[in-house]
């Protein structure tokens, strides 16, 4: 299983109106009456196929830490009554909680996540749901795509620097879910296990140059002698030419890897795969980076590039945009209920899905019905649930590591049909019907 995040209560990480509406339901009655919210996306954004549903273990560790102590209670009692602040101190979620297993992919309208139970301790959770689902799985499915344009090439996130701090870890372990290969963020190799990746920064060529001239030699010097030739050199700081040279003369033909950071990636990696050749370091390695996305990744795709570093796109860029799930009411005491406001319906009722696929594996549809109704079964196609049990009466339930989520994005992805996995604007990959 994966390491557990232990860094304190959660109940905070919230909306104040979460709090004023359940002041509100205590004082009419309206608290305790028997619902069911669903969490999914109305579309996927622009440019997508597909979503890959990423979080779900971060979510369910959150819910145990969903907890108001003293602190947290001095923080709400500014604007909560008596009575509220005391229900919270024993706030402790007892319902139900379904969804799809994290690594799953999901399309327009998938019941992504259902929370059954009473209308006080369900609605107060919709704000950390939804923080930890819509980001995580905006990363992961960007990630995916990304994944999929480098065609096996290895993948490295780098994105720390560019996202909060609390951001990073969870933006690791998604792109990883998603198949990347590595991360540079040390405390998502701590808390989840992710492979760690990184060796040297600019900075380290530039502190050994001076008023007489610039000694990149001597940095690369000092990195091979701490990690031996099989480390990679950054090699673009001044002159990319001159710093493959130096880098082949220190380390020898057998260099882990060369680093190129900046410029025309495609045109230096040829350039510098025919000097790495030409030197005798043919096995070298050549790593790229810098404002990577799917688009350029998949333009290098015919380069001699081994492998990509990327941070920006992946983590706050163009590259991930929200994933633009809601968390709605669809159930009150059995009966369903649906928001109507224009462009932002939902469908009312708890709901089940299943997905169809032909006999080779490739998805033919993904069907919506209602909870208790029965479960369909389209003639000549093999059917699979996709909602599994997640938390019951309270209790979190035993779920996949993140190496098995890792391995179910993989077969989801194989298993679209191949247009899914185009880059450019279109349908989703996989229609869904809903069923009454």
């Amino acid at each position: 299983m994966d390491l557990r995040d232990e860094s304190g209560s959660t109940a905070l990480l919230t909306d104040q109106y979460e709090l004023t509406m359940l002041a509100a339901a205590l004082r009419d009655g309206s608290a305790a009456r028997r619902c069911t919210f669903e969490v999914f996306a109305r579309r996927l954004p622009h440019g997508r196929r597909y979503g890959v549903v990423a979080g779900t273990g971060r979510f369910l560790d959150a819910l145990t830490r969903f907890r108001f102590g003293a602190a947290e209670l001095e923080v709400v009692a500014g604007f909560l009554d008596a009575a509220t602040v005391d229900w919270l101190r024993d706030y402790r979620f007892t319902g139900d909680i379904h969804g799809y297993a994290e690594g799953e992919l999901y399309f327009p309208g998938s019941p992504v996540l259902s929370v059954t139970g009473t209308f006080a301790e369900c609605v107060v959770l919709e704000t950390l749901a939804l923080s930890v689902l819509n980001h995580d799985s905006a990363v992961a499915s960007a990630a995916a795509r990304m994944v999929g344009a480098a065609a096996g090439r290895r993948m490295i996130e780098m994105g720390s620097r560019r996202t909060h701090e609390r951001a990073a870890p969870a933006s690791a372990r998604a792109a990883y879910l998603a198949g990347f290969d590595a991360t540079s963020n040390l405390e998502a190799v701590r808390r989840y296990g992710v492979p760690g990746a990184g060796t040297s920064a600019h900075a380290f060529t530039l502190v050994h140059s001076g008023a007489d001239g610039e000694h990149e030699i001597e940095a690369f010097r000092g990195q091979v002698a701490a990690h031996g030739t099989g480390t990679t050199l950054l090699v673009d700081t001044f002159d990319i030419t001159r710093g493959v040279e130096l880098a082949v003369e220190v380390a020898g033909p057998d260099l882990g890897a060369v680093r190129i950071d900046s410029g025309d990636l495609g045109v230096l990696a040829r350039q510098v795969r025919r000097q790495l050749d030409d030197l005798g370091a043919v096995k070298t390695r050549i790593v790229v980076s810098g404002d990577l996305d799917e688009y350029a990744i998949a333009a290098l795709r015919a380069e001699p590039v081994d492998a990509y570093g990327v941070g920006t796109q992946l983590v706050i860029g163009s590259g991930a945009p929200t994933a633009g799930m809601v968390y709605k009411l669809v159930e009150v005491d059995g009966v369903p209920v649906a928001k109507r406001s224009s462009h932002k319906e939902s469908r009312g009722g708890a709901k089940r899905a299943v997905r169809s696929a032909r006999s080779t594996g490739t998805i033919v549809e993904e069907i919506v019905y209602p909870a208790n109704a029965e479960r369909p079964a389209p003639a000549g196609y093999e059917v699979r649930d996709l909602l599994v049990p997640l938390v019951r009466g309270g209790t979190v339930l035993d779920r996949p590591s993140l190496a098995e989520s890792r391995e179910l994005v993989a077969r989801g992805l194989v298993s679209l049909p191949w247009e899914g996995l185009k880059l450019s604007d279109g349908e989703p990959a996989v229609s869904t019907t809903f069923l009454a």
